[in-house]
């Protein structure tokens, strides 16, 4: 991994924060690391934890789409950290991410990470723009979805449910198509999102532009969105998939939970999409042990933690940005969000641009010169402070659930 000093005229908002890109937020520099989709030996990830806590300020992220993100990095420091993963050999995919499931091997995943990494579209797109394949659930410009063993169903600007259909395509020609998306993207609408350009172009210019690759293939059923929290059965080892609360950690905690998978006999790390992560490899024997020892941590080993209800941003003073501290305020609306009914979330912001969660929520908090406005299902409610939220939001959702 090449590990280039970055120059102040990298730090920049407006663009993913990578490890020679940082960028500068409120608690300092912010860099990325995107793993590829391979096992990170546990080792590797204890040191990666080490370097954040030398170079930045102990807080580590995983993101929705499975990024590992370090907080708290100055000018100096920041070349330094990137010297160090470098040294730890963890592979990185830079450019668009493709989101896969974690769990399995996808060969069209990783023959997508090639194929994009050897063109410059990364520089004329979005920084936003991703692909996802086969993972339910989760919402991207590119939409793969496997039809049976030769053919691959596409759909543009949204998740499995909601993007907009494009049709099937042979499995081979996936990559193939998605550079063709992708390339006409770039040239109609430059760092746009796909469901922007569609929205205002339609789909015909896309549609012509892969007409040739085009096959007759129904779209596949609907399946259950991935999630990655609990224990997973597999052949080669179970694996227990553990979300960060809010999607942050200490290293202390990260670098104790390292040590408890090592003695449960873990084989490495991965981290998924969903703000979580992955202990790989572990015997039926270790897992009861284990799943304690990370609640104690404070990680999320339930699928119906409260705390998964709520999607909150870093907020303020931790983002430049930040109006209200959103990931402080967060623990205590997950406690009044409890009794949420299923499927719904509360999308807690600190600012208006709402980075956490682009798509719709039933409730919404925005901060706003210190306060929070309030939206339900669209519709503003009120704006209020801080500290009243949490009694306001226990009282909505409970009159919400009455009416369902």
């Amino acid at each position: 991994m090449n590990a280039p000093s970055p120059s102040p005229a990298t730090f920049r908002r407006g663009a993913c924060p990578g490890l020679s890109s940082p960028m500068e937020t409120g608690d300092g520099l912010l860099a990325r690391l995107t793993p590829s989709g391979s096992t990170i030996a546990l080792d590797a990830f204890a040191g990666l934890c080490a370097a954040a806590r030398r170079h930045g300020n102990g807080i580590v992220e995983i993101t929705s789409r499975g990024s590992i993100q370090i907080r708290g990095l100055s000018v100096e420091s920041a070349p330094l950290l990137a010297a160090d993963v470098a040294e730890l050999r963890i592979e990185g995919s830079d450019g668009i991410p493709v989101l896969t499931d974690p769990l399995k091997s996808d060969a069209l995943a990783s023959q997508l990470r090639a194929a994009l990494s050897g063109t410059d579209l990364a520089a004329q797109l979005s920084a936003k723009v991703s692909v996802v394949v086969d993972l339910d659930g989760f919402a991207a410009d590119i939409v793969l979805r496997t039809v049976d063993r030769s053919r691959l169903h596409v759909a543009l600007g949204g998740d499995a449910a909601t993007a907009t259909p494009l049709g099937a395509v042979p499995l081979g020609r996936g990559a193939d198509c998605v550079l063709r998306l992708f390339g006409l993207l770039a040239a109609l609408a430059p760092r746009s999102r796909m469901r922007d350009a569609v929205a205002r172009g339609g789909l015909a210019a896309f549609r012509t532009e892969v007409e040739d690759l085009l096959i007759d293939a129904a779209a596949p059923a609907p399946r259950p969105p991935f999630d990655p929290i609990g224990i997973h059965r597999h052949a080669s080892g179970n694996i227990l998939g553990v979300g960060l609360p809010f999607g942050h950690s200490d290293t202390e905690r990260l670098l104790g939970l390292i040590e408890t998978a090592r003695r449960s006999g873990a084989s490495g790390v991965r981290t998924s999409p969903g703000r979580a992560l992955l202990l790989i490899g572990l015997p039926s024997e270790t897992m009861p042990a284990l799943v304690a020892e990370a609640a104690t941590f404070g990680f999320i080993i339930d699928p119906g933690d409260p705390r998964r209800r709520v999607v909150a941003c870093a907020g303020a003073p931790i983002c430049a940005s930040g109006e209200i501290a959103a990931r402080a305020i967060a623990p205590a609306i997950a406690d009044a969000a409890r009794s949420l009914p299923a499927g719904d979330i509360i999308h807690l912001s600190g600012c208006a641009k709402g980075c956490a969660h682009p798509a719709p929520a039933p409730f919404v908090v925005f901060g706003r010169d210190g306060r929070c406005d309030v939206f339900f299902d669209g519709e503003f409610s009120c704006t209020l402070t801080a500290d009243a939220l949490p009694r306001m939001i226990a009282g909505s959702v409970r009159l919400r659930g009455r009416r369902r």
